[in-house]
């Protein structure tokens, strides 16, 4: 079996039970070490189509808990910057200096993760500019590196900050849309290549064993212990995505 393909379950299943564990982290992982062996362009559609997956997975078992109330200037904002981030990836995603930038932004997002304290305020506080501009962040991140969800869950941490099932459901939904639409618009310019199949293949059925054993595990370990174990990896690949671009 070729190594690229042992490599990229092994990297999809470990994001995949860190997304199943605490609501966020596939993108992170998987955009941490995919790059080292595919272009920018491939790694990303690669883990939007993953994240995807996994955020279906997820929702399959908490859809009860989605609550669309909050959720529609959030969306559109991150359509919106999707389509810019999409021209972007589409005419230079095989350029090594997106590495470079990516390994930048990872260790930002890490330090970010790693340091802030978790924000407070009632939802009820939020100003309704908030939730345009995390979902522009979201967007054009996402799309250009599938690594917006950190926007995403300062939403909905603002939202439910004391309900984990319902944000973790309406985080998996919004991925669900925001990842299609990416998807989406890639697909009709034809930028998936001939080995995307097999790649997304191998990652589904990593996707479903690790997504289901973080599930599992969500209401037995630590969310904060499952974080900086995916981040500390996150920030090392990120740090040789740097070195070696």
């Amino acid at each position: 079996m070729p190594w690229d393909v042992v490599l990229i379950f092994v990297i999809v299943f470990i994001g995949a039970f860190v997304q199943g564990a605490s609501g966020f982290g596939v993108g992170l992982v998987v955009m941490g070490f995919l790059p080292m062996f595919l272009t920018v362009i491939e790694s990303t559609l690669l883990a939007l189509s993953l994240l995807m997956v996994t955020a279906l997975t997820i929702l399959f078992k908490y859809y009860k808990f989605v609550h669309f109330n909050g959720m529609i200037s959030f969306i559109m904002s991150s359509f919106a910057a999707r389509i810019l981030s999409f021209f972007i990836l589409t005419n230079y995603g095989e350029m090594d200096f997106l590495q470079m930038w990516l390994g930048f932004f990872l260790i930002a997002i890490v330090i970010y993760l790693l340091v802030s304290n978790k924000v407070k305020p009632r939802a009820e506080r939020i100003h309704f500019f908030i939730p345009i501009l995390l979902g522009i962040m979201n967007g054009f991140f996402g799309g250009l590196f599938a690594v917006g969800g950190t926007f995403l869950v300062i939403y909905f941490l603002l939202v439910y900050k004391n309900d984990k099932y319902r944000y973790t459901a309406n985080v998996q939904a919004v991925t669900v849309m925001t990842s299609a639409f990416s998807l989406l618009l890639h697909g009709v310019s034809g930028d998936f290549t001939s080995t995307f199949p097999l790649y997304f293949a191998v990652g589904i059925a990593a996707v479903l064993l690790g997504a289901n054993l973080g599930m599992k595990w969500f209401a037995k370990l630590p969310t904060q212990m499952i974080r900086r174990f995916a981040m500390t990896l996150v920030c090392l690949a990120a740090l040789n995505l740097i070195v070696f671009s």
